[in-house]
C-alpha cells in the first residue's frame, strides 16, 4: 500500500475557484478542472422505455458547482433517458473505458469523474463512454436494480457497436468513482445476473468488464462503515439486512470477477477506506487479479485534479499502467 498527500476534499469542492490554479500535470495526465466541451455522440441506452418507467418521467436538472467561469463542475439529476456519452481520441489503440460517475446514487458527478477522466484517457487513445445512468430514488420500479440494468445494458451496447468506434470488444474496462465504484463493482461481479428482459441482439452479448477501476469506491452495503446515503438512495430508506448483505460488492467476488484496480484515501471522510479494503480482501481471497493503493490524505471526490507536487495525482499512471498489465490498454 502507498502512502502519500493529498489535499482534502473540502479544500477541492469548498474552495472551488482555487483550483484553476493548480500546477499543471504531465501532458497525459489532468492538469486540474479545465473547461472541457468537445462533445460526440450521445446514445440512448435502451430502445423505447427504460425498464421501470414511471407514469412520469424524471425532468433532467443540471446543478453548476463551479464557483469559477473557467471551468465546468455539473452535477445531473433527472435522467429519464440513460446514455452513453462518447468521447473519441485522435488516435485510438483499440481499447475502451465505460466512465460510472459518483453522486450517492442520487445525482451524477458528470464533469469531475466523467468529462476531466475521459480527457486524459482520450489523450491515451482511449475511447471514452460516459454512463449517464439512472438515479433509483427518481420513480423506478425495482429501483435496487436501476443502476445495475443501464451499466449491463451499456457495456453490452458498447460491444455491439464496437466495430462503429473501432474499438476491440475484449478490450472494455469500467472505471466508476464513489457510488459509480459500486456501481462499477456491482457490474464486475454480478454481470451474469438477469437484470432485464432482452431487447435486442445487443442483449446477447456478455456483461463483464475486462478491466474494473474503483477509485473511492463505495463498497459496502452492510457493515459498519457503510456510506449511508448510497446505500437509501438504493434501496430505499428501511431496506432489510438481506438486500443490503445481497447489494454488498465485496459479498459478490468470485473466481470469475475480472482484474480491479482500486485508490482512496485514509482520510476519507464520507467513504471511509475500509470499503476498498474490505473489496482488496475479498479479491484477494478470491485469488483475484487485483491492485490497491491507498493515500495518507486526500479526502473524498479528488478525481483526477490534483497538481503534481501531490502524490496522490499519479493514479491514473497506475491505472493505465494496471491496463497494459493486463492486456486492455496498449502503449
Amino acid at each position: 500500500m502507498t502512502t502519500t498527500i493529498a489535499p482534502s476534499r473540502r479544500a477541492l469542492l469548498g474552495s472551488l475557484a482555487t483550483l484553476g490554479a493548480l500546477a499543471a500535470a504531465s501532458p497525459k495526465a489532468s492538469a486540474g478542472p479545465t473547461a472541457i466541451h468537445y462533445g460526440g455522440p450521445s446514445i440512448p441506452l435502451w430502445p423505447g422505455a427504460a425498464p421501470g418507467a414511471p407514469a412520469t418521467l424524471p425532468k433532467r436538472r443540471i446543478e453548476q458547482r463551479s464557483q469559477s467561469a473557467a471551468f465546468d463542475d455539473r452535477w445531473l439529476y433527472g435522467v429519464a433517458t440513460p446514455t452513453i456519452e462518447v468521447r473519441r481520441p485522435a488516435y485510438q489503440d483499440g481499447s475502451a473505458v465505460i466512465l460510472v460517475p459518483g453522486g450517492g446514487y442520487g445525482f451524477l458527478s458528470i464533469d469531475n469523474e466523467g468529462e476531466e477522466q475521459a480527457n486524459w484517457l482520450t489523450q491515451r487513445g482511449v475511447t471514452c463512454f460516459i454512463l449517464y445512468y439512472r438515479l433509483p430514488g427518481e420513480g423506478w420500479g425495482d429501483r435496487g436494480l436501476v443502476p445495475l440494468q443501464d451499466m449491463q445494458r451499456a457495456i453490452r451496447l458498447v460491444r455491439h457497436r464496437a466495430g462503429e468506434f473501432g474499438i476491440d470488444p475484449a478490450r472494455v474496462a469500467v472505471l466508476g468513482f464513489s457510488a459509480g465504484g459500486h456501481l462499477a463493482g456491482s457490474l464486475a461481479t454480478r454481470f451474469a445476473e438477469k437484470t432485464y428482459a432482452p431487447r435486442d441482439a445487443a442483449d446477447a452479448l456478455s456483461a463483464r468488464p475486462d478491466l474494473a477501476g474503483l477509485i473511492y469506491p463505495v463498497i459496502t452495503l452492510s457493515e459498519t462503515f457503510v456510506h449511508a446515503g448510497s446505500r437509501d438512495n438504493l434501496l430505499g430508506p428501511g431496506a432489510t439486512a438481506a438486500a443490503a448483505r445481497a447489494g454488498s460488492v465485496e459479498q459478490r467476488v468470485g473466481a470469475d470477477t475480472p482484474p480491479t484496480f482500486l485508490t482512496a484515501a485514509s482520510d476519507d471522510g464520507l467513504v471511509p477506506i475500509q470499503n476498498s479494503l474490505a473489496m482488496y480482501q475479498a479479491l484477494l481471497a478470491k485469488a483475484r487479479p487485483c491492485e490497491f493503493h491507498g493515500f495518507d490524505q486526500g479526502g473524498h471526490g479528488f478525481g483526477a485534479r490534483l497538481p503534481q507536487t501531490v502524490p496522490a495525482h499519479a493514479w491514473p499512471d497506475l491505472f493505465h499502467a494496471f491496463g497494459r498489465r493486463h492486456g486492455v490498454f496498449k502503449g
